[in-house]
């Protein structure tokens, strides 16, 4: 089981992530959603698209653009479209 955890919460958990360019992309139903607030950034990905962002909040701390997704992703990696990746301090173990 992979666990996704910052500021001593558990974001997402699950034994099904694909894991692309090192990182774990999780099934979008397996991140708990009450952590995450949408945010307006998006980056451009030449091979898998556009990604979009959420902030992470827990106990009233935000971490910025801490966890991404790609909406609607390129055919050469249509495998994480509904998948949730993270970074900027989220321990993935």
């Amino acid at each position: 089981m992979v666990k996704a955890v910052w500021n001593g919460a558990v974001l997402a958990e699950s034994d099904d992530t694909v894991v692309i360019e090192g990182n774990h992309y999780f099934p979008r139903e397996t991140i708990r959603g009450e952590y995450f607030k949408p945010s307006e950034t998006t980056s451009i990905c030449p091979w898998k698209g556009t990604a979009n962002y959420h902030s992470i909040v827990v106990d009233g701390a935000e971490n910025k653009d801490a966890a991404w997704y790609y909406a609607d992703p390129q055919p050469a990696a249509a495998e994480i479209k509904n998948r949730v990746a993270f970074w900027k301090g989220v321990t993935v173990s």
